[in-house]
């Protein structure tokens, strides 16, 4: 797989706590499911997951670790959830070197945007001493992203990506122009949430999850956009969660999914090729807008980004 042109990602956020899996997922599953989801993964040409240090309450990174990553593509993430003090940024990829056993990860991204120029540098750090190979940046806005692209090109280094939020209900960063000015710029932009966390799926199948439950009120107004999801999938022959992702493609997202079957790795990588025609993107728009639903939210991890420091 060529990690310049991702088809998808595989999602790690609820692997390793069986606890956190049934209260999102409603269902956890066993170590060798996942080992089988990981070969599946490689057989489809997308060996490429996305870790961060909280995703199964701890335990994804450890887990993926053991598992073995010689042959996979690894993402992962420095989360500012203070501001900046040297040495930061390095005692936590050293910590993610030992869980994923490694000398370094392909892509690292600076996970909020809070003290951008002081986190960049020390990541530029890393990356000449080659524990990083590209560098991205998650829940920016376009104005901040392109301040990062500043940073990183004054020593020659280019933004690898940018991972932020997209579903057909949450098309902020294509309205605002963000996602364009990564095609534009040649800079991958990785969708997150493109299932609204389990809410952007078939109606018809009964699924327990916290996530369904909270905002069952929200789920009944998607009723519009389910049916246009329906059709698609039936004149594709595929399944509905699948035209989520695949309209994700279709826009130029890279869809990211949490993956944790066999059979869900498959799915992912079939919906990355499929095409959509631009009347059914059109209708699936419209359903969306209709619906006017709002789950996640393109800025939901705003109010986790502190303000600069102000000067003495």
């Amino acid at each position: 797989m060529d990690i310049l042109k991702p088809e998808a990602v595989i999602g790690t956020n609820a692997w390793g706590s069986a606890l956190y899996e049934k209260a999102m997922r409603g269902s956890s599953v066993e170590d060798d499911v996942l080992k089988e989801a990981m070969k599946k993964a490689q057989e489809k040409d997308i060996p490429i997951y996305d870790l961060a240090r909280d995703y199964g309450l701890g335990k994804a990174q450890k887990m993926i670790g053991d598992f073995g990553t010689d042959d996979i593509i690894i993402s992962a993430k420095y989360t500012p959830f203070t501001h900046y003090k040297p040495g930061c940024v390095r005692k936590s990829l050293m910590k993610d070197l030992d869980d994923f056993k490694r000398d370094y990860v392909d892509i690292y991204w600076l996970h909020l945007p809070t003290d951008i120029e002081e986190h960049l540098n020390e990541i530029i750090e890393l990356y000449k001493e080659g524990k990083i190979r590209y560098i991205g940046v998650s829940n920016f806005t376009l104005a901040e992203c392109k301040k990062s692209k500043a940073i990183l090109e004054a020593v020659g280094i280019p933004l690898y990506g940018v991972q932020n939020h997209f579903s057909i209900i949450c098309r902020d960063w294509e309205k605002n122009g963000l996602l364009q000015w990564c095609k534009d710029n040649n800079i991958s932009f990785w969708g997150w949430a493109v299932l609204e966390e389990g809410l952007l799926v078939d109606p018809r199948i009964p699924k327990k999850s916290t996530m369904k439950f909270a905002f069952k009120g929200k789920v009944r107004k998607l009723t519009g956009l389910y049916k246009v999801m329906i059709k698609v999938a039936e004149r594709h022959d595929i399944k509905v969660p699948q035209v989520a992702m695949a309209f994700c493609a279709a826009k130029g997202v890279v869809p990211m999914c949490g993956c944790r079957k066999p059979e869900q790795v498959e799915e992912l990588a079939e919906a990355s090729r499929v095409v959509l025609t631009s009347g059914e993107i059109k209708r699936l728009e419209e359903a969306a807008d209709r619906a006017n639903v709002r789950i996640m939210g393109a800025d939901i991890f705003r109010p986790f980004v502190l303000k600069p420091k102000k000067s003495k």
